[in-house]
């Protein structure tokens, strides 16, 4: 991908414009869903509503899988929104593409760039440590957290965290990443000629819907794994 993203300076402070409002539009499509689907609920859920409680009951699902029922009132809420705001994150990049003059892109996946994925892993392994610390006091955390089963673990506990950091935020990055790129490469086996279109064409709309399968999963994956951080703090196991 030739693109690069627009920027603009605020108090010497250099951003990225465009993850700055992709993140923004995204912020604004899950709230938008929420919005429309929370409207008029009624006892006997239908349409709409369905949707959003066949959303709370998976997220939910994922928590009784790694923590236990108890914990949903504290998780319930953070993994539901993180869930979708993953997902959306992961599909925006893959309508369309816009590029102006200088190969500048005003529309790509925000999870299509490092900084926020690793910025989202950092935020839920802090989060890891801040509730523990919250629950068992900060002698417990210590104790739960680096020194269980023997002390001689504490490096590679240490080491672990900045493990997580990483491996959490770079998949998400890594497969967000690559299928726009690909797409981005079909698009232009489209403009060769007249005949690559042809050819082109079915390639993009397959690659699509592999795509939204794979932002599904990668959302999927993230909540879990952030949940199962928490359960390393949390959890007596």
């Amino acid at each position: 991908m030739d693109e690069k993203s627009w920027t603009f300076s605020i108090f010497g402070l250099h951003f990225d414009g465009t993850v700055c409002s992709m993140v923004a539009l995204t912020c604004l499509v899950v709230f938008a869903f929420i919005y429309f689907c929370s409207r008029n609920m009624q006892l006997r859920p239908k349409g709409k509503q369905n949707v959003l409680e066949y959303v709370v009951d998976f997220t939910n699902n994922i928590i009784k899988d790694n923590l236990s029922s108890s914990e949903i009132p504290t998780f319930g809420l953070l993994s539901f929104v993180l869930f979708l705001f993953i997902l959306i994150s992961n599909t925006l990049g893959l309508m369309t593409l816009i590029v102006a003059g200088h190969h500048t892109t005003f529309w790509k996946s925000p999870t299509a760039d490092p900084s926020i994925t690793l910025t989202f892993a950092m935020m839920m392994v802090v989060m890891t440590s801040f509730i523990s610390i919250k629950r068992f006091g900060f002698k417990g955390y210590v104790e739960r957290s680096y020194l269980t089963p023997m002390a001689g673990l504490l490096p590679i506990k240490l080491l672990e965290e900045l493990t997580n950091v990483l491996t959490l935020g770079l998949r998400l990055y890594g497969n967000i990443f690559a299928g726009e790129v690909l797409l981005s490469l079909v698009a232009k086996l489209a403009m060769i000629n007249f005949v690559t279109p042809v050819l082109a064409l079915p390639l993009e709309i397959i690659w699509q819907g592999f795509s939204v399968f794979i932002g599904g999963i990668q959302a999927f994956i993230f909540v879990t794994l952030s949940l199962v951080y928490f359960s390393h703090k949390l959890e007596e196991e």
